[in-house]
């Protein structure tokens, strides 16, 4: 009694190219499909199963989906006057309803349920003008990622200069901020020196002397205070001027 004949469909149909250099694994898609309305066992065998690992190998493919299997071919030496004698063959059988165990299904199946679709392998290397375009596609991208790389290289550059152009001109505000300090404070002490002279014209010449005690008392400490504010902004105007001069250096 002849085989039904296959429902799934493949793509590719009858042949599985591999294009090399096969200095490393190739691999190739075969695309089951499933148009019925009935889940379908499958597996997939081949003459050289040393040469070849495919995933999946075996499974189900459920009404009106598809799966794809990769067949990657092991690294060899191609020698282009040897053909190709690989065969793969992809066997089928509908999905019993009642399925629990899908290795006892195939075990079981009888010859008059199971379909079959055989391919060819063949081997192809690149022609030269293809392995031109390749080697000037790679010398393509090279340069351009050297290129880009360059550029990300200079990029610190110039950000570390605009950084420390903005820290001297940070600088040179402070410096400012500090100088009108500086004239404030100068003008605040000269203002309280006038007022103390005022004070002292007007008291009495009893009650000045003791008046006039706490009122220098008062002015030393305010003096001592303003001289003191004065110091410490001239010694750190003079920080920031060595600083601003190793910048400029």
């Amino acid at each position: 009694m002849a085989r039904p004949e296959q429902v799934l469909v493949l793509e590719p149909q009858h042949e599985l190219k591999f294009r090399g250099p096969f200095t490393d694994v190739i691999t190739a898609t075969l695309k089951l499909t499933n148009p019925t309305d009935r889940n379908v066992c499958f597996k997939v065998k081949t003459t050289a199963p040393r040469r070849y690992c495919v995933r999946p190998n075996s499974g189900i493919i459920d009404a009106g989906t598809s799966v794809n299997v990769s067949v990657m071919l092991q690294p060899f030496d191609y020698d282009p006057n040897e053909k190709s004698k690989h065969k793969f063959m992809v066997q089928s059988m509908l999905a019993p309803y009642d399925m629990t165990d899908m290795e006892g299904v195939w075990k079981e199946a009888k010859p008059e349920e199971l379909m079959d679709s055989k391919l060819r392998c063949t081997f192809e290397m690149p022609l030269e003008n293809d392995k031109t375009h390749d080697s000037e596609c790679n010398k393509i991208v090279s340069s351009s990622a050297s290129s880009v790389k360059s550029d990300h290289s200079a990029l610190p550059k110039s950000t570390s200069v605009s950084l420390d152009d903005g820290e001297v001109k940070k600088i040179m505000e402070e410096c400012k901020r500090l100088q009108m300090e500086v004239q404030r404070l100068r003008e605040e002490n000269k203002q309280i020196r006038e007022d103390d002279g005022l004070r002292k014209r007007k008291v009495t010449s009893l009650g000045a002397s003791h008046s006039s005690s706490s009122t220098m008392a008062t002015s030393a400490m305010r003096d001592e205070g303003l001289s003191t504010r004065i110091l410490a902004l001239c010694v750190l105007f003079f920080v920031i001027g060595v600083i601003i001069g190793k910048l400029a250096l």
